[in-house]
């Protein structure tokens, strides 16, 4: 069977909600957990064995400068939910971040004549996939 084409979902139509409000000037969301994994050496095992160990998530959102909303926010932490819906795809899926801590916030950042742009990068401790996409 092949792949259907109308089916792949298209960022366009992603959302960022923090704290449960609609951010629509951002326009990019990244968000990924990284696992520490400990190397076990067994004996009488070639194999070198694998333990999972602590979680790290981090992540990054940008997109326009419209209000001061982070501002406001600080340095306290925050829910994001990411939110994924193309109009031809399976469903929607959407993603909550929990315990989301800015690494830093942009004071300032602008030049005559261009659109100002805003990006902050992040650490979270945990997420629920709250709405999977199933064929």
């Amino acid at each position: 069977m092949s792949l259907d084409a109308s089916r792949v979902i298209l960022g366009t139509y992603g959302q960022v909600f923090i704290d449960g409000n609609w951010q629509a000037n951002f326009n990019h969301l990244e968000a990924k957990v990284e696992v520490q994994k400990k190397e076990l050496n067994l004996s009488g095992d070639s194999w070198v064995r694998h333990k999972l160990g602590a979680k790290k998530g981090t992540g990054t959102v940008s997109g326009f400068k419209v209000t001061s909303f982070m501002l406001e926010k600080g340095f306290t932490k925050f829910e994001i939910i990411s939110k994924l819906a193309d109009p031809e795809s399976y469903g929607f899926e959407r993603v909550r971040l929990v315990n989301v801590i800015p690494d830093r916030l942009q004071l300032a950042n602008w030049t005559a004549g261009e659109e100002v742009k805003e990006e902050i990068s992040f650490t979270f401790e945990g997420y629920e996939l709250l709405d999977p996409i199933k064929a």
